[in-house]
């Protein structure tokens, strides 16, 4: 009669080992990604972002730490998102900067080029003092934005509480100054 192998043998032993450290791998990696899971939906802490300033500055969600921030996408080829901007200006204009503030940013590719879809590139700051706005024109021409904020639309929006939580997202343009708006953004402001 043959031998039967014990299930210590040096063999299964290797075997189980290997299959534990497979296994914590993973685990380690989904923990590492898990943000990048989460819906990015009222409800749900929004992303971090690094986009830059018309100064080439890093600006992250982090920046805004402490604030009500409406995070908008938007590109100057956009009709929507010219027919929101004085809204959004007027929004701005009501609430303090250390409470409230506007992060516009735009995925326009550089004047001289295209996007991805091909739309072409364009000014977003000469833009901004066509329509005489004073919130931050914050500047994204690889669209980043879009793909953390699974942005489908352009302009879509983003309200996120001094929580770093998402209360409203939007797509589209919309209203910002209406009631219903100022009134959600003023809860937020005084913090309920």
């Amino acid at each position: 009669m043959g031998r039967q192998r014990s299930s210590t043998s040096p063999g299964n032993t290797r075997v189980r080992t290997l299959a534990v450290l497979v296994a914590a791998v993973i685990l380690v990696a989904v923990w590492m990604v898990r943000h990048r899971a989460q819906p990015v939906v009222a409800g749900f802490r929004a992303p971090d972002f690094a986009v830059s300033d018309e100064q080439g500055e890093t600006v992250t969600l982090a920046t805004y730490a402490g604030k009500v921030v409406l995070l908008n996408v938007w590109a100057t080829w956009c009709g929507p998102c010219r027919e929101e901007m004085p809204s959004m200006q007027r929004l701005y204009d009501r609430f303090s900067r250390e409470d409230f503030e506007i992060a516009a940013i735009s995925i326009d590719a550089l004047p001289d080029r295209t996007d991805d879809q091909g739309n072409p590139g364009g000014d977003p700051l000469a833009f901004a003092r066509e329509l005489g706005l004073t919130f931050p024109i914050l500047l994204d021409p690889a669209g980043g934005i879009q793909r953390t904020y699974r942005a489908s639309a352009v302009p879509e929006s983003f309200l996120i509480g001094r929580d770093g939580v998402i209360y409203k997202k939007y797509a589209g343009a919309t209203d910002w100054d209406s009631p219903t708006n100022v009134e959600l953004v003023r809860r937020l402001v005084e913090g309920g």
